[in-house]
């Protein structure tokens, strides 16, 4: 495959809700039901379902709140075993419910010369399968912290997520000399608003009701990808 040819632009994207029907309570559900053990595997299932309200009351609070919470549930799994069930998560769970103009999406900015992005709450090993299905070539995303191939059920700095993504993606633009002001974001959710004001080109996919109200009011592009 030819190397694509870049201008001084990105495009960077949000992922759950905006290129695929799922978020990240379905992917822990997915490895919480493929433990080491079938045991292990139903007590979990059943401490994640009875924990949603918790996690739904928490993403209202603070995203970064809602991120550190969720995320110490995945204590106690190994590396590898994440990073091999990562591959069945795709094709299984999120293949099928990445949006029908997701692809076409990508491949129109990728045509244009920009600098393809994913930036999400989500966690590395998860979303690397979907960008080399995309020919997304850049991930900014979570990282779990590990020790001696274990997971502590902590993240690693810096988080990803609501205000901190503008921060990552000005460091991005730096370290590759790109100008923001004639780059792309594409988000669904009004908590991603600092990520869209960043660029000079942001767009609402799929948006919920307060973040068309904001498109709407800037004149901001929306799209339906479903």
């Amino acid at each position: 495959m030819t190397s694509p040819k870049y201008n001084n632009s990105a495009a960077f994207y949000d992922v759950d809700g905006t290129l695929i029907q799922i978020n990240i309570v379905h992917t822990f559900a997915f490895y919480a039901a493929r433990q080491a053990s079938w045991r292990k595997s139903v007590r979990t299932t059943v401490q994640t379902a009875m924990s949603v309200p918790l996690f739904v009351a928490a993403d209202k609070v603070s995203r970064k709140w809602f991120n550190e919470l969720f995320y110490n549930y995945y204590e106690g799994f190994s590396l590898d075993r994440l990073e091999i069930l990562a591959e069945e998560l795709f094709e299984d769970v999120i293949k099928p419910k990445i949006y029908p103009r997701t692809v076409g999406l990508v491949e129109e900015s990728r045509r244009a010369g920009c600098r393809q992005v994913i930036v999400t709450g989500a966690l590395d090993f998860t979303m690397a399968p979907l960008a080399r299905y995309l020919g997304i070539e850049h991930v900014i995303a979570n990282s779990l912290e590990f020790k001696n191939g274990i997971a502590t059920g902590k993240l690693k700095k810096p988080f990803v997520g609501g205000a901190t993504k503008p921060v990552l993606m000005r460091q991005f633009a730096q370290e590759h000399g790109l100008d923001l002001s004639e780059s792309f974001a594409y988000s669904d959710s009004y908590s991603d608003f600092p990520m869209l004001a960043v660029v000079g080109r942001p767009t609402a996919c799929n948006p919920d009701r307060r973040l068309k109200a904001v498109a709407t009011s800037y004149d901001w592009p929306v799209v339906e990808l479903r």
